[in-house]
This record gives structure tokens, C-alpha cells and sequence, in this order.
């Protein structure tokens, strides 16, 4: 298929005011180039699927059966779920909410400009309740999907009863992308080894998610008491330059600091 283009227009009276031209994925019959409320085609192929919100600012059914998870957004997803993405399902569909400290703001704003295709708005900044562990207001970052058919599989692999779990199959789900945007969320550097923040885990997660690090990507880990109930996995050092060899090509490069 022929690389395809769609150009919209956000005002009728200055066509200076453009989002960005997009190209059509090859392995996609169509693609979502973005909703923008309001916005007219201002050139279009039959294989691409506009899609606009009705009058209420409201997508159908059908508008939104339309949306389409590519293969790497998915096994990004799998990392992100690992971590700290959260995800919501209200009635049948599913909307994803990222959030990140101010300090991480180059990244996710990465991560929206891989996911603004599902979302509305731009991502936010507000601030958080007063912390009072350390008695410091901290500054977030964060945005939302649209609820959105597309989502609910990983909803249903990642969630049981309202709570986030560890699939069973997870080996079969992780993969050098998914681990890298998994350690960008919720991983760091502890002198020479690498720890992932699983304290939300069960014991027998954590201990799963160290069998599947072993036997997909040849690392040795350790699991480390956090607190009473909660437990952090460690890739021990010497499997850190592996680790690094792994998951660099996919680190941001705001957030390749976690690795030096």
C-alpha cells in the first residue's frame, strides 16, 4: 500500500493552522490520524478513516471500533503497565492515564506524542496534594485516552477486580521494548545494579516477573524486602551490561541517565 497523507484544517479562515501531516502505517487498512473537534478535511485518501466527534463532542460506537493498537505500541504498552500506567474501564471500553513528575516532562511528552492519535486534550500540569513524608508539594505531568474499545484487552490481562495484577502469561508478552519502557517508568539505578519498583506486586508476581527475566533475556535477578509485604526486584551487576545492550536502543534519551 501507498504511503498515504491527510492534512486538517482547525479553521476554516487560516489554513496556516495545521496538524501535523501524518503518513498511513503499511501494515494498517487505515489509521486515526487524530480527533480534532470541529476539523475539516482539508485533503483526504479513501484509505484513510476520518473520524470526527458528532455535535456533543461525543464519538459513536462505531467511531470508536475504528482505533487500532500497532504491534510497538502494544509491547510499549506491556512495559507501561508494568509500571506506574494506569488504566480505567467505565461501562465496555478502556482510557489510559499517564503521569509522570515534572521533572520527567521530556518524556512524557514522549510517550503523548506516541499516543496523542487516542487522546483529546494535551497533556496537563497540576500539583499534588502536600506530601507529608517529606512535607513538599511536587508538580506532575499527565494526560488521558479517549475510553476506547482497542484498550480492554490489556485492561482485562492487567486487572482483576479493579486491582493491577501480573498476567500469567507475561513471558509470552514482554519483550526488549517492553522491558525498556518499563524500566523508564518505574525502574532505577542502585550503585551497580538495576531495581524495578515492584512494591504493588505479590511475593509470587515478583517471583514470576524474575523467572521471565531469566528465561527471556538471560538476566539473573534478586528479589529485595521493601517494606513489610512489598518487594522489589534487583538485576544483579553482573547482568547490568546485558541489560543495557537490551533495552538502550529504546531508552529516551531524557531518561538515559538510569542507566549510567
Amino acid at each position: 500500500m501507498k504511503q498515504t497523507f491527510i492534512l486538517f484544517n482547525l479553521n476554516n479562515s487560516n489554513r496556516n493552522n495545521f496538524i501535523n501531516v501524518r503518513s498511513l502505517p503499511k501494515e494498517l487498512n487505515s489509521v486515526l490520524i487524530g480527533i480534532m473537534l470541529g476539523a475539516k478535511p482539508f485533503s483526504s485518501s479513501k484509505n484513510i478513516k476520518i473520524i470526527h466527534a458528532n455535535k456533543n463532542n461525543r464519538l459513536t460506537n462505531f467511531q470508536r471500533k475504528q482505533f487500532t493498537l500497532s504491534k510497538e505500541l502494544k509491547e510499549i504498552l506491556i512495559g507501561l503497565f508494568l509500571g506506574d500506567l494506569c488504566a480505567q474501564r467505565r461501562s465496555t471500553n478502556t482510557n489510559l492515564h499517564f503521569e509522570q513528575g515534572f521533572k520527567h516532562k521530556d518524556y512524557i511528552l514522549h510517550l503523548f506524542d506516541l499516543f496523542k492519535n487516542y487522546c483529546r486534550s494535551k497533556p496537563k500540569i497540576s500539583e499534588r496534594p502536600l506530601d507529608k513524608r517529606t512535607n513538599k508539594i511536587y508538580t506532575r505531568v499527565q494526560f488521558a485516552t479517549l475510553s476506547l474499545p482497542c484498550f480492554n484487552e490489556l485492561y482485562l490481562l492487567f486487572y482483576s477486580s479493579g486491582k493491577k495484577i501480573i498476567p500469567l502469561n507475561i513471558k509470552e508478552l514482554l519483550t526488549p521494548i517492553g522491558l525498556a519502557y518499563w524500566a523508564m517508568d518505574d525502574g532505577h539505578k542502585d550503585r551497580n545494579n538495576f531495581i524495578f519498583n515492584t512494591n504493588s506486586y505479590t511475593l509470587k508476581e515478583v517471583e514470576l516477573l524474575k523467572l521471565v527475566l531469566k528465561e527471556n533475556f538471560s538476566l539473573d535477578c534478586t528479589i529485595q524486602q521493601h517494606k513489610i509485604n512489598q518487594y522489589r526486584l534487583n538485576i544483579r551487576t553482573k547482568s547490568v551490561p546485558h541489560f543495557k545492550e537490551l533495552v538502550n536502543p529504546y531508552f529516551y534519551d531524557s531518561m538515559k541517565h538510569k542507566l549510567i
